[in-house]
């Protein structure tokens, strides 16, 4: 008898869907993004937070070890089918916020499935992602009042999209997406 997988088929395929829906959302998110950034720069944070939501859907549904690393980057890769010229950072962010999001989870050895635990994981991807970006978009241009309501943008975005993720993803078990196969 073949011995089983961690990750089943179904728990694959459920990671694809999650991925292509959440996929779909980025490509919106890099549409916008580019207006957003030209027109009101302040509020990129909150079109960036659009990215833990493959992470946060995949793990809230599933509960287990992979679902965020695997969902994240079905969706990067759906994204960038839209735009191929953005892979290497749709992949970049999909294994840099699936990663973060991989191991809070394994923290806790993949046993702690509370909320407060995604929003933990949804203020420490901010936080990173909020370093790397004062940077590459010279924050200091701002005055302070601006630097600080970028910076917590970039905390606050990932938060709210946390928050919506797990609504979803209550909702998907909810309706039976995380039930385990029958023998």
């Amino acid at each position: 008898m073949a011995r089983s997988s961690r990750l089943s088929t179904s728990v694959l395929l459920t990671c694809a869907a999650i991925g292509v829906a959440t996929g779909v959302v980025q490509i919106a998110a890099g549409a916008v993004s580019g207006v957003v950034s030209a027109t009101v720069p302040l509020l990129y944070g909150l079109v960036l937070g659009t990215h833990v939501l493959p992470g946060v859907i995949g793990q809230a549904v599933l509960r287990a070890p992979w679902v965020a690393l695997i969902t994240h980057v079905i969706a990067a890769l759906v994204a960038s089918a839209v735009a191929p010229v953005w892979i290497g950072r749709y992949i970049g962010t999909a294994l840099l916020i699936g990663g973060l999001q991989e191991g809070i989870a394994a923290l806790s050895r993949y046993r702690r499935w509370d909320a407060w635990r995604f929003y933990l994981s949804a203020v420490i991807v901010g936080a990173v992602i909020a370093a790397a970006i004062w940077f590459a978009a010279d924050v200091s241009r701002f005055p302070v009042w601006g630097q600080i309501v970028y910076v917590s943008l970039f905390i606050v975005g990932p938060v709210l999209w946390t928050a919506a993720g797990l609504g979803v993803g209550s909702a998907l078990r909810r309706a039976g997406v995380a039930r385990s196969p029958r023998a």
